[in-house]
């Protein structure tokens, strides 16, 4: 992190509105990332997102240090798609499955649907590191600092995750062969 990034979060902490509107356009992106990896619906981690960045804005000043300054907002994200992944709980998979269906091109549906479950079975820190590098093209130090990794930690979670993706796809993309 740089000087001015630095200085960025600080001026935020401190109620700098103008900062803090750059800190969402700088990090909007991810923090959907993260939500989508646990919810798989766009509308629930666009809300996500709104959501971590008012409770952001309101609890900013527990931030004691600027540089953590992502990692804690992809904390706030992760624990309110926690929330609202508890919640929806209620709703039965196959709707779920059945709304997906709808917006998907008929020709994708079921490798789709089985990334989806293979994403699914992962632990939560797997699917966000995965997301983050695969979907959204971060780079390993921006994703470290995002979810409060060290560089070692963050290739092992994306060595694991995607063995066990191939396992878990091996059936389905040898069938498209």
């Amino acid at each position: 992190m740089d000087a001015s990034e630095r200085e960025q979060y600080r001026a935020a902490i401190h109620g700098d509105r103008e900062a803090f509107e750059m800190i969402i356009r700088t990090h909007s992106r991810t923090l959907f990332a993260i939500a989508y990896g646990i919810l798989q619906s766009r509308e629930e981690a666009e809300d996500v997102v709104q959501d971590s960045l008012v409770k952001a804005w309101k609890t900013r000043w527990r931030v004691r240090d600027p540089e953590k300054f992502p990692a804690w907002l992809a904390t706030i994200a992760r624990h309110r798609a926690h929330d609202v992944f508890r919640k929806r709980r209620t709703v039965p998979p196959s709707e779920q499955i059945a709304e997906s269906i709808e917006l998907e091109p008929t020709n994708t549906i079921a490798l789709d649907q089985q990334l989806n479950s293979a994403l699914a079975t992962l632990p939560e820190l797997h699917r966000a590191a995965l997301t983050l590098r695969y979907f959204e093209e971060m780079d390993y130090r921006t994703i470290e600092n995002t979810l409060g990794l060290t560089n070692g930690a963050l290739r092992g979670i994306l060595g694991r995750a995607l063995a066990s993706l191939r396992k878990q796809l091996r059936p389905a993309l040898a069938s498209m062969d």
